[in-house]
Order: structure tokens, then sequence, then C-alpha cells
């Protein structure tokens, strides 16, 4: 499918999607661009001198112009730019009570109202922005060894939970999707975030892709989500990718795009379903397993040098070692091959939790 098609695929509904222009980690687009949002500014700024202006010229009379004594509309004008700048020349001065009111009541408050405005909108698109652009470039720089969550819909929003849950810290997580009240909801849990389309080389490459320890993609359609692997396997050939597919017949498309884990949460739930129907705790431990919250966790690890030549019921993490896998091909624990570990060897093993720890000793 031509990317063009898969912008409005991943895009979804239409609630505040970010433009993919130029990206950075922990931007956000504003509601309005930002020619916009500066025209209303000074239409804002220009519309309360206009009614400084019309005030004056009404109250014409209550000024005095020490020049040549006529108060023209051009002289109006002059005196309102240089009343609401308080530059005050003195060349034309309110002189009646009821032009003197006006300006203490009326055009004081336009006055700070209009100073605001400049002072804010300079503030916004000079200081601020020009900060937070270096700011951002700083911690773009520094990405390295990172999580990379494409799509923080249900599955990446609780991929993100559990990641720091388990650890991970915040600052090493990068999410990208095109919502962004969904990344408001990310941003809260102190992750980078970034507003764009993640099937886009370029964004990809701004949050450094290549330099990441993880991708975990769940784009709500497994259509994107597979051209989304295609595109983080090109620019990343070696990064560990994960990703969520809803539908079997997607799982060896996923495989063949470049992903190293293929999740179907269809499946899983029917895994769930079916172990109930054996026992009604066969659910309630995968659940656990899958959970950091739970009493037991599954980890996988490479072998550590002093386990090399032992059995895999002989770790030293305490763990029970479930499975290792060798070049490529996995060998259970009751296999005889297990007997003796080797260096290189990917073992996955059940080890005891926070709360299994806990709870063991009786607290």
């Amino acid at each position: 499918m031509a990317k063009r098609e898969t912008d409005k695929i991943f895009s979804g509904k239409p609630d505040r999607i970010v433009a993919a222009s130029k990206f950075k980690p922990l931007r956000r687009s504003v509601k309005l661009p930002v020619w916009g949002d500066l025209s209303i500014r000074l239409g804002l700024a220009l519309f309360l001198i206009f009614i400084v202006v019309m005030i004056h010229w009404l109250d014409r009379d209550g000024l005095v112009d020490s020049v040549d004594g006529e108060i023209s509309f051009l002289d109006v004008v002059y005196f309102t730019m240089i009343s609401i700048t308080t530059t005050g020349f003195g060349d034309i001065a309110p002189v009646t009570d009821s032009a003197r009111l006006i300006e203490a009541v009326i055009v004081t408050p336009i006055r700070f109202a209009v100073f605001f405005i400049f002072v804010g909108t300079a503030y916004n698109f000079i200081i601020k922005r020009s900060w937070e652009k270096w700011r951002m470039a700083r911690i773009q720089e520094k990405l390295s060894d990172h999580v990379v969550v494409l799509g923080y819909g249900i599955s990446g929003s609780q991929s993100v939970e559990e990641l720091i849950q388990r650890g991970t810290d915040p600052n090493d997580i990068v999410v990208v999707d095109p919502s962004e009240e969904r990344l408001a909801s990310a941003e809260k849990l102190g992750v980078n975030v970034m507003g764009a389309d993640a099937t886009r080389d370029e964004t990809l490459k701004a949050v450094r892709i290549q330099e990441a320890s993880n991708v975990l993609v769940s784009a709500g359609r497994d259509d994107t989500s597979i051209l989304i692997v295609l595109t983080v396997r090109h620019l990343a050939p070696k990064v560990p990718i994960s990703v969520v597919v809803r539908a079997d017949d997607n799982e060896l498309l996923a495989r063949q795009a470049g992903a190293n884990n293929v999740i179907n949460p269809v499946r899983f739930t029917g895994l769930l379903l079916a172990g109930s129907a054996k026992g009604e705790h066969i659910a309630d431990y995968l659940a656990d397993l899958a959970s950091v919250s739970g009493r037991v966790q599954l980890v996988e690890r490479v072998v550590t040098e002093e386990e090399c030549g032992c059995s895999i019921t002989e770790l030293s993490s305490g763990g029970r070692g479930l499975r290792i896998y060798r070049n490529g091909r996995a060998i259970g624990y009751w296999e005889e091959e297990s007997e003796s570990l080797q260096p290189g060897d990917v073992l996955v093993e059940i080890v005891p939790s926070e709360n299994g720890k806990t709870q063991g000793d009786g607290h």
C-alpha cells in the first residue's frame, strides 16, 4: 500500500492531527498554525488600537496640540500611538476632565492589554520557541538505547505503562502518534512524545531509530503496522521490533517485513479462555506471568559466564529456567541439551517479582 494512502489510515479520527513537516521529540503542534496564531494576536492588538483612536477622535476637543493648536485625525493617530507605547512627548496632551478620565479608565487598561499581547507574542514566538528548539535538539542528540513506541492506542499505552512499572526510565521512551490528545496523556507519564506519521522515514530518523534498543509497533491497523515495520527495518536493520497484529494471516507478513516478535492479542485472549476451560487457575497464572504486578515474571536474558556448563536448573538468579534459544533453535528444560548451558545462549526463565517476594515473606 502506498504511503499516501496509509497516511489517512494511521491518522485515524480527525482529532487535531499533527502536521508532518518537522519533527522533534517532546513537541506537540498547537491548534492553529504559527501564522494563524500570530495573525490573531496582531489583529487583536490593532483592533484595540483602533478603539483608542476612535475614542480619542470622538473626544478630540479634550486634547490640545501645543504646536499648531489644531487636532487633526493624523494627530489623533499619532497621540494614540505615543500614548499606548507610553512614549509621551508632551506635544499633545489631554486637558479636560473627561479626556483625562478616558485616559485613566479606558486607554490605560487597553495600553496594558496591547503591551501584554506584544510581550506574549515576543516570548512565544522568539524566546520560548528558540529555547524549546535548542532544548529538544539537545534531548534528540542524546537519544540512545531508548525504546520507541510507534502508536499510542490501547496496546501502546499499556505497553508504556508496563515498561515504566518494570523500571524503564520514562526519559528513555519515545512515543510517536499523530493524535495530539493521545500524546498529551503520554506526556503526563514523563516520556518523550512526537506528533507525526510513523510510516515516514524522516519521522523515524528524527527519533534516532537506528540507536534504539527496541521498537514497539501498534498502529491500530495491521496494514499500517506492517508498513511501519518495513520502514523501521529499512532504516535500522539490527534493532529488535515487536508488532501487534490482529489477523492470523498477517502474522507471517509481519515477520517477513522484519518483525522479531509478533503479538496477536486475539490469539492470547483465546489462550486464556482455553486455559480457563482446563483449570480455573491456568488463566490467572498466565495473566500473572504477563504483568509486572503479578507474583512471578517471565525474563529473557543471555546466560552469564559463571552459568556456562551448568544445567538450566542451576541458574545464578535463582529463577526457574524454561527454555534456551541456541543458534535460532528452541530447547526445552526437559531436553538433554539444556543440561549444559553455552556462551551466547538466550535463556527464558521465571523469577519472582517484588510482589511475589513480599507475599512470600509474609509481609
